[in-house]
């Protein structure tokens, strides 16, 4: 089985950069070239990107789009985007614009509907965002905290045809500490829509013990940020791992 990792690349006022458990004052700028980038991970050997619009997420609306443009103009592999995309004309837009897959995030929770009108009209192409505190759904770039429980949440979409549930403990993103596989494998194992990964990974480690635990569950892939960008994940040794 293999394991699909796609590097994050976070935008903030234009530039890529990492959180620490989703504070936008807790931001390390990486890259002041998000273009440049994304060349790097895709001549890295990544078969996706990752893209989130941090200002955006908050925002309520497209912040980095520019960004996000001059991303797809200099890659030939696919990007999934998310942040701030919460209406079906902000949707199309993107697809439009060759997004290959849009994530949903607020939406889920906040406008239900879209999430299944989106599935219906673009198939394989809208995945949710599940962003957990303490097992329940943040909503508004993690900035609250809905009283919505994460697997109430993802078995609500079962029916709805997701291409992917993107899964993140925010208590553990951009620190390093490895992923709340507990949580996660909980999640899996109780949806049959594919499940990625996310918030924690900091070593090689973490990627062995998610592919190991991934055996017979909905864990299709990772997304890996912070240890990337600070080396402490090579992207050769992180991809020859999750393919064993």
């Amino acid at each position: 089985m293999t394991l699909t990792l796609y590097p994050a690349i976070d935008l903030k006022d234009g530039a890529c950069v990492r959180l620490r458990r989703g504070a936008m004052d807790q931001a390390t700028v990486y890259s002041s070239d998000p273009a440049a980038q994304a060349r790097a991970w895709q001549n890295a050997g990544f078969a996706w990107l990752h893209v989130v619009d941090l200002n955006g997420a908050f925002a309520g609306k497209p912040v980095n789009a520019p960004a996000v443009a001059a991303i797809l103009a200099s890659v030939s592999i696919p990007v999934q985007l998310g942040g701030g995309i919460r209406d079906m004309a902000g949707i199309e837009a993107w697809l439009a614009a060759g997004i290959r897959r849009v994530i949903l995030g607020s939406a889920s929770v906040n406008n239900p509907a879209l999430v299944r009108e989106a599935c219906r009209a673009f198939p394989g192409q809208i995945m949710l965002a599940i962003d957990a505190r303490d097992g329940k759904v943040a909503t508004e770039g993690w900035a609250r905290t809905s009283s919505v429980d994460v697997r109430d949440l993802a078995q609500s979409f079962e029916d709805a045809g997701l291409a992917a549930i993107v899964y993140t403990d925010i208590g553990r993103d951009g620190m390093l500490s490895g992923l709340n596989l507990a949580q996660t494998l909980a999640l899996a194992k109780s949806v049959v829509t594919p499940v990625i990964a996310s918030g924690g990974v900091g070593r090689p480690q973490d990627l062995v013990d998610l592919r190991n635990a991934a055996v017979g569950t909905q864990i299709a892939g990772v997304i890996v940020g912070r240890a990337l960008y600070d080396g402490r994940i090579k992207p050769a040794c992180a991809l020859a791992l999750l393919s064993h």
